[in-house]
């Protein structure tokens, strides 16, 4: 039983009760942290001393807080707090944007101070150094019928330090990103594919931009994109080719007059798809057409099997 101090007053005993005014008292240490800078995808934690400086048990039984970027850690509640014992809060500061931000926790109890409040403050950075790049740098689809599409691909790396790509757009309408679900995150040294599709709304060059935002320092990162939309000619050639193997990221596709060639490349640019239309041949003339793949390496394989096309005369 706690004891307590005895007074004479008048000659009675009389018992000299504690104030009721401390039986439960929460109290913090320390009741603000500044997490300091944080690197944008990463989090750092920090316990606060929550101790029960009262003679009575402190229940706490609810916790809040105002403000993006933080939680807490594990802490089930409700949970009771014995009279001079501590428990540790456990806040985490994990940044989803550049700047500053702070939040305010409360902890609510039967203490006398029934709502315990306490602040935190981090500012959130760039990783130091992180790059994407997209290679190449122009994407150059060449002449593309109308009502028709043309994809090339495109290589995103991370250097440094992990990329996390959070969104990415076109300029224009024309061209269409199409093979990334975000956000997603690229480890350092690594590299994903995209796919870009350009589809001529009009005759006549278009051009465009790609970007990609990200955490990394150049964010966001931009590839040019630029085509030439034709209006669909009397005689045109369809072509198509099964791949020769999974390695191939685009193929190119020859022509000649002779059989056996020489042979000269008519796309402009490498074509990610097994089919190709030759909208620029001659009435009256005959061609010979070969197609090869591309892996990613830039290395381009042997000639197909030839086949040959006879344009007929109007």
């Amino acid at each position: 039983m706690r004891s307590f101090p005895l007074v004479i007053v008048a000659g009675l005993l009389c018992w000299l009760a504690p104030p009721s005014a401390s039986a439960q008292k929460l109290e913090c240490s320390p009741c603000d942290h500044a997490f300091g800078k944080v690197k944008i995808g990463t989090s750092t934690s920090f316990s606060i001393k929550l101790t029960n400086t009262g003679y009575k048990k402190v229940y706490v039984l609810s916790k809040s807080i105002s403000g993006h970027a933080f939680s807490f850690g594990s802490f089930p509640l409700p949970v009771t707090i014995l009279p001079g014992a501590s428990l540790h809060l456990a806040v985490i500061f994990k940044p989803t944007a550049k700047g500053w931000t702070d939040a305010t926790l409360k902890i609510g109890s039967n203490a006398l101070n029934s709502t315990l409040q306490m602040h935190v403050a981090g500012t959130g950075v760039y990783s130091t150094g992180s790059q994407l790049a997209v290679t190449p740098a122009t994407l150059n689809f060449g002449n593309v019928t109308l009502g028709l599409s043309a994809k090339l691909p495109a290589t995103l790396t991370a250097s440094n330090y992990a990329v996390t790509i959070s969104s990415d757009g076109s300029t224009s309408s024309e061209f269409t990103l199409l093979g990334l679900t975000l956000p997603v995150t690229i480890p350092a040294g690594k590299s994903i594919l995209v796919t870009v599709r350009f589809k001529p709304n009009a005759s006549g060059t278009a051009s465009g931009k790609a970007g990609f935002i990200s955490n990394a320092v150049n964010s966001p990162t931009v590839e040019q994109l630029t085509g030439t939309g034709v209006a669909p000619g009397s005689h045109h050639v369809d072509l198509s080719w099964n791949p020769g193997d999974a390695h191939a990221v685009g193929y190119n596709v020859y022509r000649g007059t002779v059989h056996g060639g020489p042979y000269h490349r008519i796309n402009t640019a490498l074509d990610a798809s097994t089919n190709y239309t030759d909208s620029t041949v001659v009435a009256g003339a005959t061609y010979y057409y070969v197609a090869t793949e591309v892996n990613w390496k830039g290395q381009e394989s042997a000639h197909s099997q030839e086949v040959r096309a006879i344009i007929p005369t109007p």
